[in-house]
């Protein structure tokens, strides 16, 4: 990795606005290169050897022209936290103005997840309803949820393995996305997804950048979503660029996650239901971590380069 770009590197902890997915503080790590700011944030708990994508996807950001667009604004969904109090749902689902889509989390408690997802078609009856499993149903779980949940966009990653994907998908008339099953594979140019998997879910880190993402998309032909992994405004602009750049581009995507930080290093609005590729200039002002956590970004950093 060039010293350059080690040398302008920044680390950031962003309070969330909720619990989401265990986290209430995101440290990200950015730094800067001739095309721009870019942002290296692998969850905490990641292995040096998952962290490897991430990495090549900050470098890419940051050496690398952007790529050919198709669009300059995106449209976006909401995301509803795994949250109860319906209060507290009220107040997420008014950080997402204008969007024709809510993901919402499930997988926990049955009764739970059907009173989350009433409470925001409730609130925004014209909406449609997406949820996300993070694999943690088996298909007898899935088959029986999707009896009670009434129509959804599409499910995503009910299942864990492409085996029990593709027998779900032969129960149900509901279409299903796969994330963890594509980003957490070895090999992702490796999988067959047919009869699996009807839409991609694309997050630009942890697949390794846009051109490896496009790769993806040119090898298995599916429609995708572009999400995020719940990143600074510098992430989310560089899944803004993704979207962008891909040509047909059918569904909304999970990129204003943002909207559940409590502090960010620029701010990108969601406007009707869109957000706009704006290359943002990050303030630092009050974030910067302590020097001991820097120093431990600093040497996950130099750690994961030895890899690549």
């Amino acid at each position: 990795m060039d010293q350059s770009l080690l040398n302008s590197l920044r680390v950031v902890a962003l309070p969330t606005k909720t619990n989401f997915r265990g986290i209430n503080i995101r440290e990200v790590a950015l730094f800067k290169g001739e095309y721009g700011w870019a942002e290296f944030s692998p969850f905490l708990e990641y292995k040096d050897a998952e962290c490897v994508p991430w990495l090549a996807c900050a470098i890419e950001a940051a050496t690398q022209p952007r790529p050919k667009l198709f669009r300059s604004t995106i449209n976006v969904n909401g995301t509803i936290p795994a949250i109860n109090d319906e209060k507290e749902i009220s107040q997420i689902v008014d950080l997402f103005p204008g969007v024709k889509s809510f993901k919402i989390k499930v997988g926990d408690d049955t009764d739970l997840d059907l009173a989350r997802i009433n409470r925001v078609r409730a609130l925004r009856p014209d909406s449609a309803i997406r949820v996300d499993v993070n694999g943690a149903w088996t298909v007898d779980q899935a088959v029986s949820f999707l009896k009670l949940a009434g129509e959804l966009e599409y499910i995503e990653q009910p299942c864990a393995s492409i085996e029990e994907l593709r027998e779900l998908k032969k129960r149900i008339d509901t279409k299903i996305a796969g994330d963890e099953v594509l980003r957490k594979a070895t090999d992702p140019f490796a999988l067959d997804l047919s009869g699996a998997v009807d839409i991609l879910m694309l997050k630009v880190q942890p697949l390794g950048g846009i051109k490896r993402t496009h790769d993806l998309i040119d090898h298995h032909q599916l429609p995708v979503v572009v999400s995020s992994a719940l990143e600074s405004a510098i992430g989310i602009d560089y899944g803004l660029v993704l979207a962008g750049s891909i040509e047909n581009l059918e569904y909304g995507c999970g990129l204003a996650t943002g909207s559940l930080l409590a502090k960010d290093v620029a701010d990108i609005p969601i406007i009707k239901g869109q957000m706009k590729i704006s290359s943002p200039t990050p303030n630092f002002d009050g974030l910067d971590v302590s020097m001991e956590r820097f120093e431990w970004w600093k040497n996950r950093i130099m750690r994961t380069a030895e890899l690549l």
